[in-house]
């Protein structure tokens, strides 16, 4: 194991399936009918190969398609080839001396796609899954929440009876992108349509925050069980003023790209729940150390990803099974884009709910042909 050495990273831009169209506060994230674009990479050693996923959203964060590929192609992989591909640690530090930091983390999307594939290299090596290697999985089925975004009220009933035919018993509702009154009419129309359900609603930094404390206190009522982010990210004292007054329980992800954003708002007592997320937070190594930070710290956890295929998916899954996070999560991936690079849907999702993939490495199995047949971009470094 210990020969063996990164010799290549290969770059990929390719074109999936948009099956639904999806928007946040931020603007629109996939569009029904047109290709939306991800970034793969392929890491080798030794002769085997491991790879991960990048998600460009740029309504969500600064970065993109162009500087995700040319982060990985022009810096971070060259500083990769070398080095033992065991070294998981070692990487981030490789990545973060590269791409350095500003306030928190630089260019974590990018970082997070070379860190899943380092585990999805080192996995298959050993023939183990990630679970495995890591000796933490808490659970083996994590149960997914329906994305609910954009909707009018009378729209949300078909929205969720959609999910609701797809076996989803649990619904996350995307506020911030209407007044006020709306937002709070499409939440009540969620709940009226699943009167039982666990349902959470995410407003992507939509709000001040005297309009988070007034959407707050028209929500509890509806059994609402998390406010995610209802302020910009960076709003230190505006996040603490609201979970010191806030009716329900404030879940923060925008604001945690680094374990160390999450020890700041755990001194200021400003966070309920912290939400894992793999790709905003550089990859495993990093959202392992956030997880354990935010369970020795008493706190919540929920998950969430980032519109993620297969490869982002199942390292979700291998992360929140790792916490044994028995709240639904948010990773709607199979809900909005089709994974066409893989030889079969190796991650099992039945009735709402995904099974934690027990293959070597994350578990994913990539058809390398496809992929080039997807890629409008390719980079070997």
């Amino acid at each position: 194991m210990e020969a063996l050495v990164i010799e290549r990273v290969e770059t990929y831009v390719v074109r999936l399936p948009a099956i639904r169209s999806f928007g946040i506060s931020g603007g629109s994230v996939t569009k029904a009918g047109k290709p939306t674009e991800r970034v793969l990479v392929k890491v080798t050693a030794g002769g085997l190969s491991g790879w991960g996923e990048a998600t460009p959203t740029p309504a969500w964060t600064y970065e993109t398609v162009e500087t995700i590929s040319t982060t990985i192609a022009g810096y971070l992989a060259p500083a990769l080839i070398g080095r033992p591909a065991w070294d998981l640690d070692g990487a981030v530090a490789v990545f973060d001396k590269t791409i350095n930091r500003g306030l928190t983390i630089g260019s974590p999307i990018a970082k997070s796609a070379l860190d899943l594939a380092l585990h999805d290299l080192l996995g298959r090596a050993l023939g183990q899954n990630v679970g495995v290697l890591w000796g933490q999985r808490r659970t083996e089925r994590i149960q997914l929440g329906w994305i609910v975004s954009g909707q009018t009220p009378d729209e949300v009933r078909q929205a969720v009876r959609e999910g609701q035919s797809e076996g989803y018993q649990a619904f996350k509702v995307k506020v911030g992108l209407h007044d006020e009154s709306t937002d709070a009419a499409v939440v009540a129309a969620v709940r009226q349509a699943a009167p039982s359900a666990p349902i959470w609603v995410d407003a992507n930094q939509a709000y001040s925050v005297d309009g988070a404390l007034r959407m707050a206190r028209r929500l509890v009522d509806l059994d609402v069980i998390a406010f995610e982010q209802p302020l910009p990210a960076n709003d230190f004292t505006g996040l603490r003023r609201l979970r010191d007054h806030s009716p329900l329980p404030v879940a923060l992800d925008e604001s945690l790209r680094h374990p160390s954003d999450l020890a700041t708002f755990v001194k200021l007592d400003a966070v309920d729940i912290a939400i894992a997320k793999v790709q905003r937070s550089g990859g495993l190594v990093l959202s392992r150390r956030l997880c354990q930070l935010a369970e020795d710290a008493g706190l919540r956890l929920m998950g969430s990803g980032l519109t993620d295929t297969d490869l982002g998916f199942a390292a979700s899954l291998h992360l929140f099974a790792a916490f044994g996070i028995d709240t639904p999560v948010d990773l709607n991936g199979r809900q909005f884009v089709r994974s066409a690079y893989v030889t079969e849907a190796t991650v099992e999702v039945k009735d709402g709910v995904a099974s934690v993939p027990t293959g070597p490495g994350l578990g994913v199995e990539v058809d390398e042909e496809a992929v080039r047949g997807l890629a409008v971009q390719t980079w070997s470094t």
